[in-house]
């Protein structure tokens, strides 16, 4: 019999329901520190590539189908039985993906149809595992939560007017211009943007509540928002 232990309780901020995590015998890859990967520093803005790292990400995710998905488990594990990292996130479902972004433009794509609560965005690498994306200033994301897309940073919550929820979007950074956008891939335009100065290195952010998510990079950006 499996023996089955809360392991954390935290408020999703938007959605205002709790997530318990708990630990049950469930199968997660684990990965050796030797077969990690470091973060990869870019500053072109060409055909951004990255995966998911394993090390940030919170023991309630699981990366699949060669570290571009990842997938909400309520049945998480023990954050006790996870291998140690200080770069991982602990007490929020948060995961980065492993590029440093210094400069450029870039554009990457993410399959959002099977989850319904969701955060997608951008983060300062050094940016504190304690909190969740979207809660400080040194992260900006768009989400999806009680069928509502919403814009967020600093715990600032700013309604986006999409009709309906596509099964997936763009994210624009341009950080130079001090810009993300919300890109809409069937015609393709920015639904929705942050002003911003970025002063630091930036990762890929992602926060997950529920079912899944799939990433796309390595993609031209689309001629419309040229």
């Amino acid at each position: 019999m499996a023996v089955v232990r809360c392991a954390a309780v935290r408020l999703c901020p938007l959605a205002g329901r709790a997530v318990t995590f708990v630990s049950a015998a469930h199968s997660r890859r684990t990965v050796g520190l030797s077969a990690r990967r470091g973060y990869v520093f870019t500053t072109t803005g060409s055909n951004l590539q990255f995966r998911l790292d394993e090390r940030t990400a919170h023991s309630s995710l699981d990366l699949f189908k060669k570290d571009t998905g990842v997938i909400y488990r309520i049945l998480g594990l023990d954050p006790s039985k996870v291998q140690d990292n200080p770069e991982r996130f602990r007490d929020w479902a948060v995961v980065f993906g492993d590029e440093k972004i210094g400069g450029g433009r870039h554009y990457w794509e993410v399959t959002v149809r099977k989850s319904q609560e969701f955060r997608l965005g951008v983060a300062e690498a050094s940016m504190s595992r304690d909190d969740c994306v979207g809660t400080d200033s040194s992260s900006w994301v768009f989400g999806y939560a009680q069928r509502k897309w919403f814009a967020m940073t600093s715990n600032k919550i700013v309604p986006v007017m999409l009709v309906g929820k596509p099964d997936r979007v763009g994210i624009l950074l341009d950080y130079e211009a001090g810009l993300l956008g919300l890109v809409d891939v069937e015609n393709p335009r920015i639904i929705h943007n942050f002003k911003a100065k970025f002063n630091a290195p930036l990762c890929p952010a992602f926060g997950l509540w529920d079912g899944e998510l799939l990433t796309h990079s390595g993609l031209e950006e689309p001629e419309g928002l040229k």
